[in-house]
């Protein structure tokens, strides 16, 4: 009775904001928050399962990042992934005549996760982002019983999945989390805090110096002259190496570009285009850095996934580090500016007449895609978050489980990507030029587990909840974790074990991992790592 009275209770306090009758909502068995590829496996694996699911989307299509530009989708490992994940790039693969694809076209991997959806029935909710005012969501204890989105409507729910990339609503119910990095010291890592992109050697960076300065770069408006400050989103301060801080890696959009003239539309000089926020790229290039900064992935049909890649790439590193706690309202700023300062990036590469010739004529040669996100002209329509909160629970995943030093006891998904940040800001080395803090590359030796308890927050604060992409991970593990497929594993397990909470009355901490592991097995969802077998040679 007091569950059903607060329903109501909150139904007949939004009647003002809905402008439509009060009515006591319907109660979903799970009720999936997020705008990833991981809500949509979450939603379709509950749905199969029998469950009463809505999936609440705060964009205006599904899919998240898979749809949106990361095209290259970072599997180190094949035989890593399965379920849902491997349903989605098999279906890809059946548009191309293939069994299975990685790589994509993002009209193809919007038009299989919207199939995939419709398929199964999942009932969806679009453009409903989550009222993180007072009231907005609604606890008895330390169950959540409801949450309200902007528009007034109210989802009810008997379990609750946090599959969005900012972690709203884990927030939103007062569960612990993090931003930034962690201090090494915490947690006995490496990797994880300040790293110095002037260390010589550079012993974690198998890459090299493939997203570091080569050359000497001026970091002052006029060069030389340091009473003329400094350039936009350069610090002076130095970091202390392995020291942890508020600050998180940098984010851009993942652009699908192409060298096809009857697709290509040029790169544009943007509204609002200033030189100065591109004075580092020019120097850089000027001293002599010829490379493209660019990590350019083939796609099917003469199409390409730009990301950022070397000194001054699409990053706009510093520009996001109040994005995670941000109002809705500021994160639209925040993207903005990432668009202007990206748009501004490609037409600087491709027509600046400071841009040694070399350069212009290999950015020039690309333009954006016109029959991709054609209601924005060809540029992707989410930013890439690539870190935001994460959730402090009952499993901290470290750079210890991903170098296979420590092994978590109840897997749930195996991921494999290197630890990975990209810059987190750009400061003046001792010597007076331009340097990048926070860039790691380290790969695993091996697949390694994600533990179930890194899903799940303290029983205390919350006992309904699971959070399958803000998981419990350190800044460093979360940079090997963060890979599509993994979230979409992530987000398959913690419908199972959402649904077993909800059939047995039980919190999602004392969910049994052993029933969680048969369903894991049922789904061909692989969680311990078995090296495949190496193909016999002809004799």
């Amino acid at each position: 009775m007091p569950r059903l009275l607060a329903l109501l209770g909150l139904a007949l306090g939004l009647q003002g904001c809905a402008q439509s009758p009060a009515v006591t909502p319907r109660t979903y068995d799970v009720v999936v928050y997020g705008d990833s590829a991981a809500a949509v496996a979450a939603a379709v694996q509950a749905k199969r399962q029998g469950l009463s699911v809505v999936l609440v989307n705060s964009t205006d299509f599904l899919g998240g990042m898979t749809c949106s530009g990361l095209s290259a989708s970072d599997i180190f490992h094949r035989e890593a992934v399965g379920g849902i994940a491997r349903e989605i790039y098999g279906r890809i693969g059946k548009h191309y005549g293939k069994t299975y694809v990685d790589y994509f076209e993002p009209h193809v991997a919007q038009a299989a996760v919207d199939g995939l959806v419709k398929d199964v029935g999942v009932e969806v909710a679009m453009n409903e982002q989550l009222d993180r005012g007072p009231g907005g969501v609604t606890k008895e204890g330390n169950r959540i019983v409801a949450f309200r989105t902007l528009s007034g409507r109210v989802f009810a729910g008997k379990a609750f999945i946090d599959a969005s990339y900012v972690g709203d609503l884990m927030a939103a119910a007062g569960v612990s989390y993090a931003v930034g990095r962690e201090p090494n010291s915490l947690h006995g890592e490496t990797l994880n805090g300040m790293q110095r992109g002037d260390d010589k050697p550079r012993r974690h960076y198998t890459q090299g110096d493939k997203d570091h300065f080569i050359k000497d770069v001026d970091p002052y408006v006029r060069k030389g002259d340091p009473q003329s400050g400094l350039l936009p989103f350069v610090f002076a301060e130095e970091p202390v190496k392995g020291a942890g801080d508020h600050r998180i890696q940098a984010y851009n959009y993942r652009l699908c570009v192409t060298t096809d003239p009857s697709k290509r539309i040029p790169f544009t000089k943007p509204d609002g285009y200033r030189e100065i926020d591109h004075e580092m790229l020019l120097r850089n290039l000027e001293a002599g850095d010829l490379r493209l900064p660019a990590l350019i992935h083939k796609l099917p049909n003469a199409k390409d996934d730009w990301n950022s890649m070397h000194a001054v790439g699409t990053d706009y590193v510093g520009a996001n580090w109040e994005y995670p706690e941000a109002s809705y309202a500021r994160r639209r700023e925040i993207e903005q500016a990432h668009e202007l300062y990206i748009r501004g990036h490609l037409w600087t590469l491709a027509n600046h007449p400071r841009v040694p010739e070399s350069v212009r004529k290999q950015a020039s040669a690309y333009g954006l895609c016109a029959d991709e996100f054609k209601s924005r002209g060809g540029f992707s329509p989410m930013i890439y978050i690539r870190e935001a909160r994460r959730l402090q629970g009952a499993y901290v995943m470290t750079e210890l489980d991903c170098k296979g030093k420590r092994t978590p006891a109840d897997p749930v998904a195996l991921a494999s990507f290197g630890l990975d940040s990209h810059a987190v800001r750009y400061y003046v080395t001792a010597r007076g030029f331009v340097e990048r803090d926070g860039v790691i590359w380290n790969v695993p030796p091996r697949p390694y587990g994600v533990s179930y308890r890194s899903l799940v927050p303290k029983p205390a604060e919350c006992s309904n909840l699971l959070v399958p992409v803000c998981l419990s991970a350190t800044h460093a593990a979360h940079g090997s974790i963060r890979m599509e497929p993994v979230f979409m594993q992530l987000g398959q397990a913690a419908a199972m074990a959402a649904g077993i909470a909800v059939r047995e009355g039980l919190t999602v901490q004392d969910v049994p991992y052993a029933r969680v592991r048969d369903l894991l097995k049922e789904a061909n969802l692989p969680v311990e790592w078995t090296a495949p077998a190496k193909p016999k040679k002809a004799k």
